[in-house]
């Protein structure tokens, strides 16, 4: 049985391992990833799916600004084991995400998919249009939802990173950084600055 619950210290290395099998190198080469860069997800919003002690899924959420200093969250990555999709993990990691970003008080839920598969959780490009990333990205991809009316009203340029620096929590958790960093520097050689 499948179990959503908050990341823990012992999940980091699995998850990584997991968001490795679901988007290879490319994950490091996205504009997403600028704004995950030596950054914690906001707090209280970083999931896994766990089937016993199994990691089968992850979704997190970061704190960003959109340009003029609208406040909101950026979700992503979103995996799932590949022996475990097609059953609705990814969706229940959308919705707790989501539903716990509502509950925290956020106005606005921002990401890069396919408008087909978000569109259900109430994601559209209605409000993204004069918004953009730090690089290259597909602007038909830039989806948001708002969980407050009119959270993203004027939002507009570029969506920078917010909250929490990796460096200024000591908890396991937040210390992938070491990690991350020397498997992103070994995958891409010079290409990963």
């Amino acid at each position: 049985m499948i179990h959503i619950r908050q990341e823990r210290a012992a999940d980091v290395d699995a998850r990584e391992t997991l968001l490795d099998q679901a988007f290879g190198d490319t994950r490091y080469r996205k504009s997403s990833e600028r704004l995950r860069e030596n950054r914690l997800p906001a707090e209280g919003l970083a999931f896994i799916a766990a089937d016993g002690k199994q990691v089968v899924g992850t979704a997190r959420l970061w704190n960003v600004t959109c340009g003029t200093g609208t406040r909101a969250l950026l979700l992503g990555p979103v995996a799932v084991s590949e022996t475990r999709r097609g059953e609705g993990i990814g969706a229940d990691l959308v919705r707790r995400g989501v539903r716990e970003a509502k509950r925290l008080g956020y106005g606005a839920v921002i990401l890069v998919g396919d408008a087909p598969y978000y569109g259900r959780f109430g994601f559209t490009a209605e409000k993204t249009g004069a918004l953009w990333m730090p690089g290259p990205f597909e602007r038909h991809r830039l989806l948001a939802v708002e969980l407050a009316p009119g959270a993203l009203n004027g939002a507009r340029g570029m969506i920078s990173p917010a909250g929490r620096p990796q460096t200024a929590v000591a908890s396991k958790v937040a210390i992938a950084a070491p990690h991350q960093r020397a498997r992103r520097a070994q995958r891409l050689g010079s290409h990963a600055a």
